[in-house]
């Protein structure tokens, strides 16, 4: 293969990893918030233990990234990129939203600024509302400005929900 047949296939990697975000928000929503809560029901309750139910989605995903790769070994290498796209995107999730946002793992950094601190809140915000409906920000890696998601909250009538979960004001901790 040549040079720009290897910057063509990367670049398509890219893109799918990109894309992946839209993907991801509309399952979180539309799946996990929907036909899909029985799984997704053990994200927003306490975790006893260090696997949640919730983290059979993360099995799915893996299968179908792992099923490309293996279409891709016999000479599919497009289907190859598209399959490092989602597991690119399988990392970034473990790491930012596993590791970061809930701190599943041993990452106790708390951002206090810019894009990290606003992604902690938005999903904060995502778990003020008990139960699967009345929630914001669905999306793992891009979050809308917290003051937006929050007027959204109060104009559902969810605010108090979002106050008992959060402690206080969650758009002003990154804490919880």
């Amino acid at each position: 293969m040549t040079l720009m047949t290897y910057l063509g296939l990367a670049a398509i990697a890219l893109v799918v990893f990109l894309i992946m975000e839209g993907v991801a928000w509309a399952a979180h929503k539309y799946i996990m918030h929907g036909f899909g809560w029985g799984w997704h029901k053990s994200h927003h309750e306490e975790r006893e233990g260090i696997f949640e139910k919730n983290d059979l989605y993360a099995v799915v995903f893996s299968v179908i990234a792992i099923t490309l790769f293996i279409v891709a070994s016999q000479g599919y290498p497009v289907v190859g990129a598209i399959a490092v796209g989602i597991t690119l995107y399988g990392v970034f999730y473990f790491v930012v939203h596993d590791g970061l946002v809930h701190q599943r793992w041993p990452f106790r950094h708390i951002p206090h600024r810019g894009y990290a601190k606003r992604l902690v809140q938005a999903h904060r915000l995502h778990h003020a509302v008990e139960g699967k409906d009345g929630c914001v920000s669905f999306g793992f890696l891009y979050a809308p400005p917290v003051e937006d998601l929050s007027k959204q909250l109060r104009s559902q009538g969810t605010v108090a929900a979002e106050r008992r979960r959060a402690g206080t004001d969650t758009a002003q901790s990154a804490t919880h």
